[in-house]
C-alpha cells in the first residue's frame, strides 16, 4: 500500500462503520471507499452498495467487482459467518479474523478456554447447558450474578444483577431458544476497552476508552450496546496499555496461532480494573461501538495504512500508532423504548446544525432516508462526537451538539464522561 492509493470496502451499516469510513476518508492514500450496505451518514464519503453482509460469497464477489484492495469487516456477525475467509480466498486483503478465530467472540465458552490455556487473567466461569448447572454456579459465585449468553447477542446478552429471579429468568430464556450460557464471578472495579491491531503475530494497541453500557444516568437501567464513551482515560494507570498487551493480547494471539487459527484483525479487550489487578471481562473480534467513535478521531496515524498493514502481516514494519493530544466524547441518541423494544421511524432533525459546530460531528448508526427526511431505523440512532483539549471540553461540545437534535421520544444519557 505504501506509496500507492487503495480502494476500501467497509462492511456494515452502523455507527462503528461510519466512524471507520470517516477515518479512512482522512487517509490520503485511500482513493475510494465503498460501504456495504452503509447508511445515510456515510454517503458523503463512501459509495453505498446494497446487499447482504453475512453472505460470504456475495461479499467476496462484490469486492472483486468493485476492484478493492482491502475489505474492512465492521460487525461480528459477518466475521462469525466466514466473510473474511471468503474475501481472503478471493485474493483480497481483509481486516477481520477467520470464522475459526472469530469464535473468540462467537462463543463465550471458547474464549474462556483460550484465556485459560494462554494464562490470561479473567473471571472464573462455568459453561452451563441446563438450569441445575446455573443453580450450582449461583451458589458458588454468589451475588451479583453474572449470566452471559454463549453466542452473539449484539452486546445485550449479559445480565448482571443481585436479583436471583431476574438472573434465573435470563438463563431460562437463553435455554428456551436452544442456547447455552456462562455464569461467572463478578469483577469489581471500572471497566476499560482496549483495541489491539493483530496481524496473526504482532500486536499494536490503540488508545483505551471507556464505554457506558447501562441505559440510564447513574449506570442504572438495562444493559445496552453502549450509550456513550470517551477517550483517553486520565485516571488510568500509566502502564495499563503495556500491561494489557503483554498479559492479555500477546498471549491470546500466540495461543490462537498455536491452534492453527491465527488472529488477524481487531482484538477488543474488555477489561475490569479490579482490586486484584486487570481482568478480562470479554473479548470481541472487531472494533467496539461506541468506543470506535471516540478512538478513531484521536488517531494521528493514517487509518487505512494501519488496517492494510494489519491485514497483510506487516504490522512490524508499520510500527507504533501516533496520537493527537486531544480528547473525544460521544453521546448516543436512542430510539423510544430502547433497549427493550425500540420504536423506529421517528423523524430526526438538527443533524446538519450539530455537524456544523466546531469540533463536533455526528455519526449515524440507525438512520435511513424517507424522501427528504432522516428517520430512525434502529435502537441506537446516532452519536454526537465532541473533540477538545480535555475530556470535559469534549464532553461539553458533544452535549452542545446533542441539544440541537430532536427525535420525538428519543433518549440519551446526560452523564457520559462526567469525571
Amino acid at each position: 500500500m505504501y506509496g500507492s492509493s487503495v480502494k476500501v470496502l467497509v462492511v456494515g451499516n452502523g455507527g462503528r462503520e461510519h466512524a471507520l469510513v470517516r477515518g479512512l476518508s482522512l487517509d490520503p492514500q485511500v482513493s475510494e471507499i465503498f460501504a456495504l450496505p452503509g447508511n445515510p451518514g456515510m454517503a458523503g464519503a463512501a459509495t453505498l452498495v446494497a446487499g447482504s453482509t453475512t453472505d460470504p460469497d456475495y461479499v467476496a464477489e462484490t469486492a472483486i467487482e468493485l476492484g478493492v484492495d482491502l475489505v474492512v469487516v465492521g460487525p461480528e456477525a459477518p466475521l462469525v459467518a466466514g466473510v473474511a475467509d471468503a474475501v481472503r480466498g478471493a485474493g483480497i486483503a481483509c481486516f477481520g479474523p477467520s470464522a475459526q478465530a472469530a469464535r473468540l467472540e462467537g462463543s463465550k465458552a471458547f474464549a474462556k478456554e483460550v484465556m485459560v490455556a494462554a494464562g490470561v487473567p479473567t473471571a472464573t466461569g462455568v459453561h452451563c447447558r441446563e438450569m441445575s448447572q446455573v443453580e450450582d454456579a449461583f451458589a458458588r459465585f454468589g451475588t451479583p450474578y453474572v449470566v452471559k449468553e454463549d453466542g452473539l447477542a449484539a452486546g445485550k446478552g449479559v445480565v448482571v444483577t443481585d436479583n436471583e429471579d431476574a438472573a434465573r429468568a435470563h438463563a431460562a430464556a437463553i435455554f428456551a431458544r436452544g442456547g447455552s450460557l456462562v455464569v461467572e464471578e463478578f469483577l469489581d472495579g471500572p471497566e476499560v476497552s482496549l483495541f489491539c491491531l493483530c496481524d496473526g503475530e504482532n500486536v499494536v494497541p490503540l488508545s483505551p476508552a471507556q464505554d457506558f453500557k447501562r441505559a440510564l444516568d447513574g449506570n442504572d437501567g438495562p444493559n445496552t450496546g453502549g450509550m456513550g464513551s470517551y477517550s483517553p482515560l486520565p485516571w488510568a494507570p500509566p502502564d495499563l496499555v503495556s500491561q494489557v498487551v503483554n498479559t492479555v493480547a500477546v498471549p491470546t494471539v500466540q495461543e490462537m496461532a498455536r491452534r492453527g487459527t491465527p488472529f488477524v484483525g481487531l482484538l477488543y479487550c474488555g477489561l475490569a480494573l479490579t482490586s486484584k489487578g486487570v481482568r478480562v471481562v470479554e473479548f470481541n473480534v472487531r472494533f467496539g461501538d461506541p468506543e470506535t467513535q471516540v478512538v478513531i478521531p484521536r488517531l494521528a496515524s493514517p487509518l487505512g495504512q494501519a488496517l492494510f498493514a494489519t491485514a497483510t502481516g506487516k504490522l512490524a514494519d508499520f510500527g507504533d500508532l501516533q496520537w493527537k493530544g486531544t480528547a473525544a466524547v460521544d453521546v448516543i441518541l436512542a430510539s423510544p423504548g430502547y433497549p427493550q423494544s425500540a420504536q423506529t421511524g421517528g423523524k430526526i432533525t438538527g443533524v446538519t446544525q450539530a455537524d456544523a459546530l466546531e469540533n463536533v460531528h455526528v455519526i449515524h448508526a440507525g438512520t435511513k432516508r424517507e424522501g427528504d427526511h432522516l428517520v430512525s431505523s434502529g435502537g441506537r440512532v446516532l452519536a454526537v462526537v465532541g473533540e477538545g483539549a480535555t475530556v470535559e471540553q469534549a464532553r461539553q461540545r458533544a452535549y452542545a451538539g446533542m441539544a440541537l437534535i430532536t427525535l420525538e421520544g428519543g433518549h440519551y444519557r446526560t452523564d457520559i464522561a462526567q469525571l
